[in-house]
C-alpha cells in the first residue's frame, strides 16, 4: 500500500474588491476557496476599507488576508486564484492598478522565494502596503517574509516609523 498523503503549505493571499457588492464578491471568492478540494481557509483577517494604492481615480477597496492550507504547487494555486476572480466577474488585462471586481495575490508561500514572471513570492510590495499589512496583523503577526528577513509584526512597526 503506497501513502497517498499529501504535502499541505502555509499559504497567505490578499484578497480585495473595490467594484460592485465588494462584500459579496469576497464572500463568493471565500465560498469558491472553501469548495476547493486540495485547500482549507484556515484564517481570515477581519475586511478594512482603504483607498486605492496607484492607478487612476476609483473608489474604496475592501482588503483582507486569508491564511490557506493547501496542498497545490504555487503555479496551479495562482491558476486557481485566477479562475475565480474570472469566475466572479473580473476580466483579464485592464489598467495596472485599476478598479478590481476581485484581487486574490499570494502574499507568502512558506518560506519560498520564486520569480516566475508571472509569479514572485513573496508579494514584492507587501511589505509597503498597510492594507496588506493591517489585515496580516490580526491574523499572522509571526509570520515570518524570508527575502526581508523578518516578521509581519516587524515589518509593521517599520512602516509606522
Amino acid at each position: 500500500m503506497t501513502n497517498t498523503s499529501k504535502r499541505w503549505n502555509q499559504v497567505y493571499v490578499a484578497i480585495g474588491s473595490n467594484v460592485g457588492d465588494r462584500r459579496r464578491n469576497i464572500e463568493l471568492a471565500l465560498r469558491l476557496l472553501h469548495e476547493l478540494t486540495a485547500t482549507v481557509v484556515a484564517h481570515q483577517s477581519p475586511l478594512i476599507e482603504t483607498d486605492p494604492v496607484g492607478g487612476p481615480p476609483q473608489d474604496p477597496f475592501l482588503n483582507g488576508v486569508i491564511e490557506l492550507q493547501t496542498a497545490l504547487d504555487p503555479l496551479t494555486l495562482l491558476t486557481t486564484l485566477k479562475g475565480i476572480e474570472r469566475n466572479i466577474g473580473r476580466k483579464p488585462g485592464g489598467e495596472r492598478w485599476g478598479p478590481r471586481v476581485l484581487d486574490l495575490d499570494i502574499l507568502l508561500y512558506e518560506q519560498l522565494v520564486l520569480n516566475t514572471g508571472d509569479l514572485i513570492i513573496p508579494h514584492p510590495r507587501m511589505h509597503e502596503r498597510n492594507f496588506v499589512l493591517e489585515p496580516m496583523m490580526e491574523i499572522a503577526p509571526t509570520a515570518y517574509h524570508p527575502v526581508l528577513k523578518k516578521t509581519i509584526r516587524e515589518i509593521w512597526v517599520d512602516l509606522l516609523v
